[in-house]
């Protein structure tokens, strides 16, 4: 009772203040405006009227606010004219951007005068000056990063005279996980919208070392020519973005696409958001802000992985072995063979060692006597530096092909000609146009390929829900392990010559090997699970291999090769096949394959094809 009348007088000794009279026209006028739009996260609904994609009651100042921007708009300014005794929960501290378009559209001078204590401190923390777009490269070990990441880095004002970046912050938007999700689930949640999204401004150097150190990605930073006014309103509505969820999705309604969602903010009357209605792969994403003539600049990072295998590359198998030695025994450094080399190759395998350990060191707890080994190499170094490392900018990731892809074939399997239509929404495959994406990568969502025989004959060749390959090289300092998952349907050959739709499941795991600077040679053992109506259990197991070459030639990408699947019915199949890929733009690829299938249930079958292959978003 005394807080009720508490809060009375304080009502009532308040100077009052009323909501200016907007006629209908103009209040209308207002609900349309690009940037009401923005801050509202509206969009047009399917069978029309508009909708939020905001998930969170708390957002919205008017009961059908969701749905109606020009009563969010009316409820918005009757809130920002309210009493200002409620302090920081006053709508005016809890929607700076909201206020400060409304103060500028309709010239409010008679708005209360509100102190804002904790927004006025975080903005003043933060001091926005100007924004830089991060892309962390695709990461395949992580579900979460397997197509790349964006977020928004924000800088003070001396930034770039003072090289203080790491002192910035960065805006990211993410799915909120709680609990310990194993990957399986995390990546099936993600898919089905499972988590709520949120909006987190947290320092750039946790991001930075996030995703150069823990997960080993390259980063990219492409700085944008938002004016400081363009980049504080931005921020601004981050601010009013605190703890509100949204609905998330990996392929559309993700972190690049929240990110533009804020870029039409910050400068309104862009229309980023609209190009992607189906999928927002980042790399798409990344194009689309540079085709808005966003990017001044481009700055690149190297992984740490990828500094310690370009400080290595000079070194011979032999000095590789000494970086080994060094790095598990720093006393080494004073034996007789290490002394015996000169000291241009002992200050290069010094680095290296320093480099390993501080690589193996990367999310372990402090090891006290790793941390004395790195004392001591770090010595070393200063005693006899090696020269400085320069590592070659690899190819643009916005450089490569568009993520969707179309494609046409002809071709012959045994002595059937066919021709064959195939749409895969995203990315990649071994095969595909190599620029922007590393050899021995491949993710591939939702790819169906139907063929047409002679005599009018229509068939489902396959469908892949998603097929995923990491094949990345070991050596002497690194031994990651390649790996591969894919499930779907797809023809085999089955009893009486015929072919048979089968649902599947496989993976597998074993090494890659770099065998020259365009050439991997990979070799996993395999697992698959299959159901066949020619078998009589209602799924078989199977163990197989999976083994083969990739060759980055001057036409485009080439591979040979061979598989096999041993089941445990007595089932053996068997394939050889090739593929050669010429890149006739970055759109646009043609592809000769071949390939011989065996199985104890059918003689062998030949497959030539040559196919045409469109890259489109």
């Amino acid at each position: 009772m005394l807080k009720r009348l508490a809060f009375l007088a304080l009502c009532v000794c308040a100077p009052l203040h009323a909501a200016p009279h907007i006629d209908a026209q103009r209040l209308q006028q207002l609900a349309n405006e690009p940037y009401w739009i923005s801050v509202g996260h509206y969009e047009r609904g399917k069978l029309g009227g508009w909708r939020s994609y905001v998930d969170d009651r708390k957002f919205f100042l008017a009961e059908d606010g969701a749905h109606h921007p020009d009563a969010e708009l009316q409820a918005t300014l009757q809130a920002i004219y309210a009493p200002a005794a409620s302090g920081d929960k006053h709508a005016q501290c809890v929607f700076p951007a909201r206020t400060r378009w409304l103060r500028e559209q309709l010239g409010l001078t008679d708005l209360p005068n509100v102190d804002c204590a904790e927004f006025s401190k975080w903005i003043s923390d933060v001091a926005p000056h100007s924004a830089v777009l991060i892309f962390p490269a695709a990461y395949l070990n992580s579900p979460s990063s397997m197509f790349g990441h964006t977020l928004l880095r924000i800088d003070q004002a001396d930034v770039q005279s003072n090289n203080t970046a790491l002192l910035s912050y960065a805006i990211n938007f993410g799915a909120y996980v709680e609990g310990g999700d194993n990957s399986i689930l995390y990546a099936w949640k993600g898919l089905a919208g499972g988590y709520p999204g949120l909006f987190a401004l947290v320092p750039y150097q946790e991001k930075l070392s996030e995703y150069r150190s823990l997960e080993n990605r390259d980063l990219w930073e492409y700085r944008l020519n938002l004016t400081p006014e363009e980049t504080g309103r931005m921020v601004e509505h981050v601010w009013e973005l605190k703890q509100v969820q949204f609905d998330y999705f990996f392929f559309d309604e993700n972190c690049s696409y929240r990110l533009l969602e804020l870029l039409q903010v910050a400068r309104p009357g862009l229309d980023l958001t609209s190009q992607f209605p189906l999928t927002a792969i980042p790399t798409d994403t990344v194009k689309a802000v540079k085709a808005a003539g966003l990017v001044e600049k481009i700055d690149y990072r190297a992984s740490r992985e990828r500094e310690l295998l370009e400080r290595a590359k000079p070194l011979d198998s032999n000095e590789q072995q000494w970086v080994q030695k060094i790095a598990a025994d720093t006393a080494q450094i004073d034996s007789e063979g290490f002394q015996a080399l000169g000291r241009d190759r002992q200050a290069l395998i010094q680095d290296a060692a320093f480099r390993l350990e501080r690589y193996r060191a990367t999310g372990q707890e402090r090891d006290p006597a790793r941390t004395q080994r790195s004392f001591q190499l770090l010595r070393a170094i200063n005693r006899n530096p090696p020269p400085p490392l320069a590592i070659d900018r690899p190819g643009l990731p916005e450089d490569g092909h568009q993520s969707r892809t179309w494609s046409a074939g002809v071709g012959t399997r045994g002595d059937t000609a066919f021709a064959e239509y195939g749409l895969r929404m995203a990315y990649h495959d071994l095969n595909d146009n190599a620029e922007g994406f590393p050899l021995g990568a491949q993710i591939e969502i939702l790819g169906l390929k139907v063929r047409q025989y002679e005599g009018n004959k229509w068939q489902v060749q396959q469908l892949d829900l998603a097929t995923i390959r990491s094949l990345t090289p070991r050596n002497e300092l690194l031994q990651p392990l390649s790996w591969q998952v894919t499930g779907g349907l797809e023809r085999v050959l089955g009893k009486h010559g015929d072919e048979n739709l089968v649902s599947h499941v496989n993976g597998g795991a074993g090494g890659t090997w770099q065998l020259s600077e365009h050439m991997l040679g990979f070799a996993l053992g395999t697992v698959r699970v299959e159901h066949n109506n020619d078998f009589a259990q209602f799924v078989a197991p199977a163990a197989g291999f999976n083994s083969g070459v990739l060759w980055k030639n001057a036409l485009g990408n080439f591979s040979l090769e061979g598989k096999g699947d041993y089941f445990t019915n007595g089932e053996v199949r068997r394939s050889l096949s090739l593929n050669q890929q010429w890149e006739v733009s970055r759109n646009l690829g043609l592809r000769l394959s071949a390939q011989r299938d065996f199985s104890h249930m059918s003689s062998p079958r030949n497959e030539v094809m040559l196919e045409v292959k469109w890259y489109h978003y």
